[in-house]
């Protein structure tokens, strides 16, 4: 389940937050235009995030990963965009 506390601290400088309730979060990146939907079916633990990315509003989304915290989550997708506006070249740092 994500907390409130969790869901109010999500940058909204850099995503777009088209949908947050306990258990489901969709997002769209401000950077790429991706849209990220994630999801905390508390199965197998507590916690488990699991991370589906569409390019798109058009195309269906697929399984990215998944995470143990919304926080990691979020880096991942910002790991995610660099990576994409790096040509899908990896990010050197």
């Amino acid at each position: 389940m994500f907390s409130e506390r969790e869901l109010k601290g999500l940058d909204r400088g850099y995503f777009n937050i088209i949908m947050a309730n306990d258990y489901d979060l969709t997002l769209m990146s401000k950077n790429t235009g991706h849209y990220w939907y994630l999801h905390n079916p508390e199965y197998p633990e507590e916690g488990t995030v699991i991370i589906f990315h569409r390019h798109n509003g058009q195309l269906p989304y697929h399984l990215h990963s998944k995470s143990s915290t919304l926080s990691r989550a979020v880096k991942q997708i910002k790991a995610h965009d660099a990576f994409q506006l790096n040509g899908r070249r990896p990010v050197r740092r």
